[in-house]
């Protein structure tokens, strides 16, 4: 029997594994969508290569940073090795109840590389695809396993008085990339015409219904994002986390409809898609201890707050072509303060150490996405020249269009 369960855990962890992977093919869609027709291969190359670059750097040194093992418990930084080495009992419930080593491994590698993707989408249109693959590979090799070894490798947010609590990643996958997502697009600067002195300038993606497939698909792998973060297929805890998944997803969406309307007096489809996202962000840190009421709330609140960011954002001239710093960033942050006021674990204490935890990994990602992106922006450069904007990258950094056919630069 418990060889069984053993089974039917590592199963679902595997599952899960799959559907998280499905979830950069989302991010492809919902960013090619979102931008112009002239830099979709562009778009479509970041998202192909990050998944590679994140699983093999994850496989050489990341994971073992973010699990460098008992002897750094409470530790600021550890590292237990480089490679991956099998660890005895490999294969057994006695190295997890839940699944196996290589199982472990393949599910985490697949979280790795999401911070830089959401990257991708705040820089689009204008980094250079040198430069961006440069600083995924760091930011996705060095800054991520370290700020994830901090809670999940157990390090000192996870050894205070009052542990910080992140269930699936609010703060250590979204916001470590919407810190990173803002820092790039600060040093990049706005697309050329988006600010003019008539205002701002509207510049809608080419393909809607591919943005609304990448949401779509992003709502369907968050399943396995968070269903598979329970790290078992416990009955309770996997349906109850799909609840409140479900819920904040789809409260997003109402939030986001309800506030954008009342903003623009219309009914912005792309704001209801990242309203989407904004639940579904909002919920990862707490998805475990949420009740229905509870995820409902929190969707609804990160829908709102994505508009309200979309907007504060674009005034103080910061350009995201997708809306990922708002998403990400914000709303993560706004879900990982929600553990300490919804839910099993609310109370004053537990809103101290969320605090804590968003202003630690906030200042390392900071200072980190800085000082690699402005070293390379003073030596190299990490803005593509004017012309090659204005053309689109495709033709002058892959030597092909998305649709040859139907060649525009809009």
């Amino acid at each position: 029997m418990e060889q069984e369960l053993f089974t039917i855990n590592n199963l679902w962890m595997m599952v899960a594994t799959i559907l998280v992977f499905i979830m950069h093919l989302g991010f492809a869609s919902l960013e090619a969508g979102l931008t112009r027709s002239k830099n979709t291969i562009n778009i479509l190359f970041k998202n192909t290569i990050i998944p590679g670059l994140g699983i093999l750097t994850y496989a050489l040194i990341g994971f073992n940073l973010m699990y460098p093992g008992e002897n750094y418990s409470g530790a600021f930084i550890g590292l237990s090795g480089i490679g991956i080495s099998l660890p005895e009992n490999w294969n057994t419930s006695l190295y997890n109840v839940g699944y196996t080593f290589y199982t472990d491994f393949v599910f985490q590698a697949m979280f790795a590389a999401t911070a830089a993707t959401i990257v991708s989408g705040a820089v689009a249109e204008r980094i250079k695809l040198g430069s961006f693959i440069v600083f995924s590979l760091l930011y996705v090799g060095i800054c991520y396993p370290i700020v994830g070894m901090w809670k999940w490798g157990g390090g000192f947010l996870d050894a205070m008085d009052t542990p910080f609590y992140d269930f699936a990643g609010s703060t250590i996958v979204h916001s470590v990339g919407g810190w990173g997502a803002l820092v790039g697009a600060f040093l990049l600067g706005p697309r050329i015409g988006k600010y003019t002195k008539e205002g701002i300038r509207p510049i809608p993606g080419h393909n809607i219904p591919m943005a609304v497939i990448g949401v779509f698909l992003l709502w369907f792998g968050w399943f396995g994002f968070n269903g598979g973060s329970v790290l078992s297929a416990d009955p309770g805890q996997v349906s109850r986390v799909f609840v409140t998944t479900a819920l904040a997803g789809a409260a997003g969406s109402m939030g986001a409809l309800v506030a954008a309307y009342l903003v623009t007096k219309t009914f912005d489809i792309t704001m209801v898609l990242n309203g989407i996202l904004a639940g579904l962000v909002g919920i990862t840190a707490g998805a475990d201890v949420m009740g229905p009421i509870d995820a409902i709330i929190i969707g609804i609140v990160g829908g709102a707050l994505v508009v309200i960011a979309v907007v504060f954002f674009d005034r103080i001239k910061i350009d995201d072509p997708v809306g990922a710093i708002s998403v990400h960033l914000v709303c993560g942050i706004w879900g990982t303060l929600a553990v300490g006021i919804f839910g099993d674990l609310a109370g004053l204490q537990q809103v101290y150490s969320q605090l804590i935890g968003i202003g630690a990994v906030g200042v390392f990602c900071l200072a980190f996405s800085f000082g690699t992106l402005y070293t390379m922006k003073i030596t190299g450069g990490i803005r593509v020249h004017a012309k090659e904007e204005v053309e689109g990258l495709d033709v002058h950094e892959h030597s092909m269009q998305a649709y040859p056919d139907f060649a525009s630069k809009n």
